[in-house]
């Protein structure tokens, strides 16, 4: 997963860029930030099994300092991947939205769509921050299905329609 989230950014740029560099540009850089917080994420979960493996050598003389242990690596997974990946993800994802919106490369209604659920999404990651929202609760996967399913709408569209040809034709104009 974290290799598609830099990857989706970094194949979107050369297009992007021709509408707005900063942008697009910036949008690569929070979706290679969200990127390496996945992986720091899944390190800590996998961090979780050794510790787990060796609380159960170490005995029970031990066990408060790998309670202690455990509890700080699932915080490290909860908030690199709840949290500051999603932040990451959505100022990022907000980026390439707003140049689809200016732009007209994909149709303003989906590119509309996209604002507003990545909007939802990172008002339901600060609603977790201040433990309004659990993670993985109804209410966070309510807050959630709109942004999955724009997703999942724009890759089905660009790989069937592609870009609008005479936006991309209107960018490159722009670009000589």
């Amino acid at each position: 997963m974290a290799f598609a989230c830099a990857g989706i950014a970094i194949w979107l740029y050369p297009v992007l860029k021709r509408y707005d560099e900063a942008l697009a540009l910036g949008s690569v850089g929070f979706r290679i930030i969200e990127a390496v917080l996945f992986i720091v994420a899944a390190i800590g979960l996998l961090s979780l099994l050794m510790v787990s493996q060796e609380h159960v050598k170490a005995g029970a003389q031990a066990c408060p300092h790998f309670q202690t242990l455990g509890a700080i690596l699932r915080a490290v997974r909860f908030w690199a991947s709840f949290v500051f990946a999603a932040i990451a993800f959505c100022i990022g994802a907000l980026m390439y939205y707003y140049i689809f919106y200016q732009s007209r490369l994909i149709p303003r209604w989906l590119s509309g769509w996209g604002l507003l659920a990545i909007t939802l999404h990172l008002a339901e990651v600060i609603l977790t921050i201040f433990a309004l929202v659990k993670p993985l609760s109804t209410i966070q996967v309510v807050m959630n299905l709109p942004i999955f399913f724009q997703e999942m709408t724009l890759a089905v569209w660009l790989i069937v329609k592609g870009f609008n040809p005479s936006a991309v034709v209107s960018g490159a104009a722009k670009q000589i």
